[in-house]
């Protein structure tokens, strides 16, 4: 827990918002089957998963990068509008929330929290995925990498959240699974916990991110206890 974070045990926050791929959904086979097409058009064989999963959380670019590492990144950038379109379409087809995501929401509205999703994906494609879940009326707001004018690690996207639904930053926390994650929720004055089930690079230390919490399975923040506060 970060110096100067006072933990009220037994309680959840008022608002907890989080992170999408990584955090609360295993996005990763969806992903994949969109590389592998990618690749197949370009005559290439098959990434193994092991190969991508840790770059998810790094967005479209990393993961064309992990994908096509010898072609020149303004090629790779021309073909982000493809990535997207494709991903559209094997949206939700493949991957599904990470185990223990389901009874942590559940615990959540049980407890009168309510909860919301800040990711950078494009927010149409957010937008998507809620009904494929089930969660279109359970997600009480939903910020999009596009919807606002900056995107995380700029804390804005999280303060906008926060302030739609009329509670102080204080009385909510930041969920996700990358350093940008809770660099935004440091800079927004939100307590904030990092998902270690989630996506990481070999050479990712998450000890250095200084989160208020790390949590190593959503089971355990079905404990109001678990939960950081200022």
């Amino acid at each position: 827990m970060r110096a100067g974070s006072v933990a009220k045990a037994g309680r959840f926050p008022k608002l907890a918002l989080f992170d999408l791929d990584g955090t609360l959904l295993d996005s990763a086979p969806d992903f994949l089957a969109v590389i592998n097409r990618m690749r197949a058009d370009r005559g290439h064989g098959p990434m193994p998963m092991e190969t991508l999963r840790p770059v998810v959380s790094k967005g479209a670019r990393a993961m064309a990068a992990a994908a096509f590492p010898d072609v020149d990144a303004a090629q790779r950038e021309a073909w982000i509008p493809e990535f997207l379109d494709l991903y559209r379409h094997e949206l939700g087809r493949h991957g599904q929330p990470f185990d223990g995501v389901m009874p942590m929401l559940d615990a959540l509205e049980a407890g009168g929290t309510l909860w919301g999703i800040v990711t950078n994906k494009p927010a149409y494609l957010a937008k998507l995925l809620m009904p494929l879940l089930g969660w279109e009326t359970r997600c009480a707001i939903l910020i999009g990498g596009d919807t606002l004018p900056v995107r995380k690690p700029d804390p804005l996207p999280l303060l906008h959240a926060a302030a739609t639904l009329g509670i102080d930053a204080r009385d909510c926390a930041y969920v996700g699974d990358d350093e940008r994650d809770i660099l935004a929720a440091r800079a927004a004055g939100m307590p904030s916990v990092v998902a270690l089930w989630g996506y990481r690079l070999d050479q990712d230390d998450p000890f250095a991110w200084q989160g208020d919490a790390l949590v190593h399975d959503p089971h355990q923040l079905c404990d109001p206890a678990a939960w950081p506060s200022q």
